[in-house]
């Protein structure tokens, strides 16, 4: 089946009890058992599992091609969930350009399981090789990368992953399986931020990893997640799976908004630097086309002008809003280096968009009349 079928289809079967075409949403926290604790249904507790979940996580695993999913309340519960399931000691890869959640949690609380944490440039392979020289366990890629969108090639990770005897991990969050499925390219897990384009409504927390193996792997996390309950709710998984199923009819019309506005901006005398991989000016361009189907709506510029001139151009936008997050149906942007906190990493000058699903010459107009002044 084509994914848009997938989309529409995974998790969303028919309910056999009352033929309800809409997925139902359990809230029990408990389900009913034997005396002896037999699971008459399947389940028992919401903590280990519930039917909502299991339809999300099915459609999740089918949308990546992977063999199983598990979901979590947030992109950072996913990513800590499975960071923490490695062994003492372990030594991890990341990129230089990431989520700053995960710089933190790099920081600030791996160390204290003794995990070593590289930073490394991922489209650097040189770099990445070299890395792994000492021993490696684990890469992460993140591509296209928050906020530069910086595109690594995964499988040639894959491949340096494979030899090193590690695992390779991508956040996919800002492509999504309908652009990008980095199982199918070599990758051992997928990690996504629901949040962000699953839910697709700017209302939902969550997260996910697909996993291209129901391994030893899976079961160390799925341990975790049972254990400490960084569960999603049963509404929010729910809210997900809604969102699943216009998932790729919404980032077909993210990618179209997003490449006519990075035209329009790599056009504009007042923007230094256009950040967007669908651009063949683009350094990752090549490997993007090869590895993804459409380029996404995220890009990000930097301003002539340094700090200043980025924040009044920011704070002229109408229908662009100033906020945190991204994959909602309303378009959004920001100062990166003012949310990262104490060490921000990101260029003073740098904007993040999140290109909605308004019409592109209302949003064109919006752009020009902030650059205007």
């Amino acid at each position: 089946m084509r994914l848009e079928t997938i989309a529409i289809h995974a998790g969303g079967e028919v309910d056999p009890e009352t033929g309800a075409v809409a997925p139902p949403l359990h809230f029990s926290t408990t389900f009913k058992h034997g005396p002896a604790g037999e699971r008459v249904a399947g389940y028992e507790y919401q903590r280990e599992g519930d039917p909502t979940n299991d339809r999300l996580r099915a459609a999740i695993a089918a949308l990546e091609g992977g063999a199983v999913a598990l979901t979590f309340a947030s992109g950072m519960a996913a990513i800590s969930a499975l960071l923490e399931s490695l062994p003492n000691g372990a030594r991890i890869a990341i990129p230089d350009d990431c989520y700053a959640g995960l710089r933190v949690l790099a920081a600030e609380f791996l160390p204290e399981r003794g995990i070593v944490v590289a930073t490394v440039d991922m489209t650097d392979l040189a770099a990445v090789r070299e890395a792994c020289s000492d021993g490696i366990d684990l890469l992460w890629a993140e591509t296209p990368s928050n906020p530069r969108m910086k595109v690594c090639d995964i499988t040639a990770l894959a491949g340096i992953a494979r030899e090193a005897g590690a695992l390779l991990v991508c956040d996919n969050t800002f492509a999504s399986p309908v652009l990008q499925q980095p199982l199918a390219l070599g990758a051992d897990v997928a990690m996504h931020s629901t949040t962000k384009y699953f839910g697709g409504h700017s209302d939902v927390l969550g997260g996910a990893l697909a996993f291209a193996r129901r391994d030893a792997l899976y079961e160390r996390v799925a341990h975790r997640l049972h254990v400490t309950g960084a569960n999603l709710a049963p509404f929010s998984a729910w809210l997900t799976l809604r969102g699943c199923r216009s998932l790729p009819a919404r980032v077909a019309l993210h990618c179209a908004n997003a490449r006519r506005v990075a035209e329009y901006l790599a056009a504009h005398d007042a923007i230094e630097r256009v950040n967007y991989p669908g651009l063949p000016s683009h350094p990752g361009h090549a490997t993007a086309a090869r590895q993804m189907r459409d380029f996404g709506g995220m890009l990000s510029i930097e301003v002539r002008g340094g700090r200043d001139a980025a924040l009044a151009m920011a704070g002229r936008l109408k229908l662009f809003t100033n906020a945190t997050s991204l994959g909602g149906c309303e378009s959004l942007i920001e100062h990166r280096a003012s949310v990262e906190g104490a060490n921000p990493v990101s260029p003073q000058n740098l904007l993040r968009l999140s290109v909605g699903l308004e019409h592109i010459d209302d949003l064109i107009v919006d752009l020009e009349r902030a650059l205007r002044a």
